[in-house]
This record gives structure tokens, C-alpha cells and sequence, in this order.
């Protein structure tokens, strides 16, 4: 059993989409970031960053694992399946792993930052994250239309940028005219583990649909950025 320190984000269903696509049995524990939960000293002593997600191996000793990249990595190597033991086929998988968490992850966190979260609002920087985000789409776009998914087998590469890029309306980026990123979308959304994965620790409301919600989330993060 695994347990599963985590929030609704999209870093948090990066290791709940991945526990749920390898079928590994877990427990999710939800943690309140606008309560800072994610700073108190238990929590510290798991991932000293103070950031979720956070897996626990009750298997391997209560070995505990931070950084998503990491938990992506260590829960396909527990189990066998989407990272490739080949050196080609695992570094290409690692590569755009790497993409999301140095580029797609970046700059949308930052376009949510300075879209959404910051009552002042700084239009240069803004364009800045929401154009470079788009730049990123489009590289996606371009290796989509060679590939079904992004190291040729569906693999944690696609989890990673997925769970990033289906949120793409809250950082305001537009997806217009990528055919090869919205198969690749709909063919990830279909897949059941996915679906499950992003409602782990709980479903959130649709923010384009209720308003209050929005505002509240948005007010929720906005807390989280000051500590």
C-alpha cells in the first residue's frame, strides 16, 4: 500500500493519474495548501520542500518519495510498466518528462500566477508566460503529429505534460489550431485511470462553469503564494 499526500493540481494528479494507470493500491490523504498544511513539521520531515505531492512506500519501509518527476519514475520502476528498461526508449520518455517539468509546468504555474492569482495585473508579464506556454503547445503539437504519444508508447511522459496542458483555459492559453495536441487530449481524457486520477484527492467544480468556485480556488492559491 501507497499512501498519497496530495491536492487537486495538476502536479498532485501527475502521481494520482500514474498510482491509478499502474493499478497500485493507495491512499490518498488531502492536504489543505490555504491552510498551509503543506509546511507543518510532519509534513517537513516527508518532502523538506513543503510541496505536494508526497508518496509514502509502506512496502519499502515507509520509504517516501517528493518531487512528481521522482514519484513518476520510482512508481513505473516498482511496477514495471510505462518507463522503458531499454536506454533509447527510457531516455526518450525521460526527455519529455523533463519537457513538462522544466518548461510546461513553469511557465503555466507562472501564467496562473500572474493571470489568475495577483490582484494587480501585469500585462507584459502575462503575454510573457501565456506566449511561451503557447510556444511550448505547439512544440508538443509538432511531436504529435509524428507520434500517438510523446516517447512513441503512452508512457508517464504523457501523464506528466497532461496533467499540465488539460488546464490550459485557467492559465488563459490558447490551444487554437493544434489538431495533433487535441487528439492526444481526447485520447488521454478517454482512458479511465486518467479520469480517475484527476478527481483524486476530490473532485473540483468545474471552473469555467461555476463562478464562485473560481474565485474561490483562486483566492485559496493566492493565500498559498504568500507563505
Amino acid at each position: 500500500m501507497i499512501d498519497l499526500y496530495t491536492a487537486p493540481t495538476p502536479n498532485g494528479w501527475k502521481a494520482s493519474v500514474t498510482l491509478e494507470e499502474l493499478k497500485l493500491p493507495y491512499e490518498p490523504h488531502a492536504i489543505d495548501l490555504s491552510r498551509n498544511e503543506q509546511k507543518q513539521d510532519w509534513f517537513l520531515a516527508l518532502n523538506p520542500n513543503g510541496r505536494i505531492p508526497v508518496i509514502v512506500d509502506r512496502e519499502a519501509d515507509d520509504f517516501a518519495v517528493f518531487e512528481t518527476g521522482a514519484i513518476m519514475v520510482y512508481l513505473a520502476e516498482k511496477v514495471g510498466r510505462l518507463l522503458p528498461t531499454d536506454t533509447k526508449g527510457c531516455s526518450r520518455v525521460m526527455q519529455w518528462l523533463m519537457f513538462q517539468m522544466g518548461g510546461i509546468g513553469p511557465m503555466m504555474g507562472q501564467a496562473n500566477v500572474f493571470f489568475r492569482y495577483f490582484p494587480e495585473k501585469f500585462q507584459p508579464v502575462i503575454d510573457r508566460y501565456q506566449n511561451e506556454s503557447r510556444r511550448l503547445f505547439e512544440v508538443l503539437d509538432r511531436r504529435l503529429s509524428e507520434s500517438e504519444w510523446l516517447a512513441d508508447e503512452f508512457s508517464i511522459a504523457d501523464i506528466a505534460n497532461w496533467c499540465w496542458v488539460r488546464t490550459y483555459k485557467w492559465s488563459g492559453v490558447s490551444r487554437d489550431g493544434l489538431e495533433h495536441l487535441d487528439r492526444w487530449l481526447d485520447a488521454m481524457k478517454e482512458r479511465p485511470a486518467c479520469r480517475r486520477g484527476v478527481e483524486i484527492p476530490f473532485k473540483i467544480p468545474n471552473m469555467d462553469k461555476d463562478e464562485k468556485a473560481a474565485a474561490e480556488f483562486a483566492e485559496n492559491a493566492r493565500k498559498s503564494l504568500q507563505r
